[in-house]
């Protein structure tokens, strides 16, 4: 999925019944889940031969190609960076450094339009000197100085990372330093010469979901079999693990621990005179940082506690000092609550405050908080209105902080705050990657089919004329408490919009974008909402005239994989093309392949006959059956993708090869779930998938 290191998979207490389906007597395909087998290699081989010939001599293809290559390859595009106490890091990905520059450089040379970079780590020459398909998936260093890090490498792009000891100053790793070999997992600096690492150490130490719950400290000059362990949880959860309760300054003020019973249920613990103490707080209550002496929680339920309740959503401050004496019985006090459709996005803790980003009526904006006069004091930031606003980075040391603000139309500008109460600054905008010159944004609602009102954003030419031939790309996710918001739609813009396209983005519940109730009304036995919802948008469409289906295509990735693949299945006359982008597919078997496990609390356990009533009805592989005119979908997957897996997209693939009915597949080789392939790769799967829509939906986006 979109996200990343899971906070769980379904433990239910329930009697798992075996599947009641002789699985390799009725699924041909099995063997394709096997990712790296000759046999499937050599089938993904073919496919993806066969799609290069359908889409790639199109004459529009190598055009489309070079303007996504442009866009990616832009040297003008903004370098977001991290505040570290030596400097700004960013990591940059052109032509000339596919896998990409770790470089630094100071605030007052950022400020400039041509900053100087000083590379700290070369990851193309990495990858050549030690014949890897190296991806850089970011570090994690030491505070406070954050010199010594664990750099993550992936082999080709999978989650599962090497780690490897780095000195920031001498831009070198460190011989004889920490290392650990290729693991789901994370780790944390206790001090310059112990670790904390929750890591798969052998295949006994890990959950169903392949994650681990076990927790060691390593200790320089040990191996990591000698490492003591200090916490173990269930390999019945999904992900279990401990962590140190440190604060901005680098104090460490103890340890916590935390079992993920479900993906949206964990057990929090408090290490206390040596035993693990476990926090009385909700399964759907985590905390959330350390503030002006106070450790804050956030809760996704009403938390009743102490004679009072707090609302799903809300923020709760304990006092640090006396949390630590009596974890469960010191008081609590209401930081914030949200208002009618406002929901909490993201947070950051500076070395004087906390920022949180919040969507209001899913438009952005910033509040800070502070711990002053005995009160908690909220404050607005003061950003603009009516934009997606996001948090980019802040510092520990100082009261620094970034942000990011962009709309469907208009590039994303980076906006630096240093705590004063002046006007946050502007310090890099994006270029304009399209023309939007006579483009306009306008939101609808549509009516689900339980009556639900269901919104969503459509960008469209001004005064387009309604008869329902505008060649229409619909996408959203639904899933996980995620969002979708308007951002700058970059090379769907120069690609889709300038040759006459229109964009729409759906806000359907199982996302995030009204606040956890949003997600969880369309979770596990209410899934299906979720797909009403989404073809609820697609009808509403339909119905203003702004397109019809043979101009109706659908696009998504991941949990929205699942999105488009549920939507084409269940309503084939609704749409002209589907874009399903390393799906889920094969719902009664997801929880076998890949990290599948992983996800039942938000659809369920196929073995479980209750559960598996739910999910059989939409899954989208199931339902690819005889005698159905399917709108031709574009599967694609990665090889190396050890999330969902390309097998979900490659049986789909086969099952429509097999009933005849049109299609296209493509799986890149390398990349992984997060994508983390070369502008190049990048650029061309761009260019297949619009040359697709192009060919599909016609219209006046359709011609040569």
């Amino acid at each position: 999925m979109t996200h990343t290191a899971p906070l769980a998979a379904q433990q239910t207490g329930e009697n798992v019944a075996s599947t009641p389906v002789a699985e390799a007597d009725v699924d041909p395909y099995i063997w394709l889940e096997e990712a790296r087998s000759e046999e499937a290699l050599a089938w993904v081989k073919a496919e993806n031969e066969r799609t290069m010939d359908l889409l790639a001599k199109d004459p529009r293809f190598e055009q489309l190609k070079a303007e996504a290559l442009a866009i990616f390859d832009s040297e003008d595009r903004i370098p977001f960076v991290s505040i570290r106490p030596d400097g700004l890091y960013n990591f940059w990905q052109d032509k000339a450094n596919p896998r990409g520059l770790v470089r630094k450089t100071t605030l007052a040379s950022y400020r400039t339009d041509k900053p100087e970079w000083e590379i700290v780590l070369d990851v193309d020459a990495l990858a050549k000197a030690e014949g890897k398909e190296w991806v850089y998936q970011g570090s994690t260093c030491l505070p406070p100085e954050q010199r010594m890090c664990m750099i993550a490498l992936s082999d080709g792009g999978k989650d599962a990372t090497v780690l490897r000891e780095f000195d920031m100053v001498t831009k070198s790793f460190v011989e004889g330093g920490f290392e650990l070999p290729e693991s789901q997992g994370n780790i944390q600096w206790i001090d310059r010469d112990t670790l904390l690492v929750t890591r798969n150490f052998d295949t006994s130490l890990q959950t169903e979901s392949e994650y681990p719950f076990t927790t060691r400290v390593w200790k320089r000059g040990q191996s990591i079999d000698q490492a003591q362990e200090i916490f173990r949880g269930s390999p019945k959860d999904v992900w279990s693990g401990a962590s140190l309760l440190r604060d901005g300054k680098a104090v460490i003020h103890g340890m916590t621990a935390f079992r993920a019973v479900s993906f949206h249920e964990t057990e929090y613990y408090f290490q206390k005179d040596g035993d693990w103490l476990r926090l009385d707080i909700p399964l759907k209550a985590s905390p959330y940082g350390i503030v002006d002496g106070h450790i804050l929680f956030s809760t996704d339920v009403d938390w009743e506690t102490q004679g009072q309740t707090f609302p799903a959503d809300s923020l709760v401050a304990v006092d640090l000092e006396a949390f630590k004496a009596d974890p469960n019985g010191a008081k609590k006090t209401l930081v914030w609550a949200p208002a009618d459709r406002q929901t909490k996005q993201g947070a950051t803790v500076t070395s004087e405050s906390l920022y949180v980003n919040l969507l209001d009526n899913v438009r952005g904006k910033v509040v800070k908080f502070d711990f002053a006069d005995g009160k908690w004091v909220q404050s607005p930031v003061d950003l603009p209105e009516n934009a997606t606003i996001a948090i980019a980075a802040s510092s520990d040391e100082r009261d620094e902080v970034m942000f990011t603000v962009t709309d469907f139309l208009n590039p994303s500008r980076l906006f630096y705050r240093d705590g004063t109460d002046a006007t946050a600054e502007v310090l890099k905008t994006s270029p304009s990657y399209f023309d939007k010159a006579g483009a306009e944004v306008v939101q609808y609602e549509a009516t689900s089919k339980d009556g639900t009102k269901i919104p969503y954003f459509v960008v469209k030419p001004k005064g387009m004329k309604l008869d329902g031939t505008a060649p229409t790309l619909l996408t959203g996710y639904g899933g996980f408490q995620v969002p979708r918001l308007p951002a700058y739609l970059g090379t769907t813009g120069k690609l889709w919009l300038e040759r006459g396209g229109v964009y729409v983005l759906g806000n359907m519940r199982g996302g995030g974008e009204f606040g956890p109730n949003w997600h969880q009304t369309a979770i596990r036995e209410n899934k299906q909402r979720t797909w009403d919802d989404f073809i609820a948008i697609g009808d509403d469409l339909v119905a203003r005239k702004i397109t019809s289906p043979q101009h109706l295509g659908i696009q998504g990735g991941s949990q929205g994989g699942l999105l488009v693949g549920t939507a084409f299945t269940q309503r084939p006359d609704l749409f002209g093309a589907a874009i399903v982008q390393i799906p889920l597919f094969d719902m009664l078997r997801y929880h076998l392949i890949g990290r599948g496990a992983s996800w039942i609390g938000e659809y369920g356990d196929p073995r479980i006959p209750e559960q598996r009533a739910w999910i059989e009805p939409y899954s989208p592989y199931q339902k690819l059956v005889a005698g159905v005119d399917f709108p031709a979908p574009f599967l694609w997957a990665s090889t190396a993708d050890d999330r969902t897996h390309p097998a979900h997209a490659r049986k789909g693939a086969a099952r429509l090869k097999e009933l005849g009915q049109p299609y296209y597949y493509y799986e890149e080789t390398t990349g992984g779930h997060s994508g983390g392939v070369d502008n190049e790769q990048r650029a061309q799967l761009q260019a297949l998938q619009f040359v697709y829509l192009l060919q599909r939906l016609g219209g006046s986006a359709g011609g040569e």
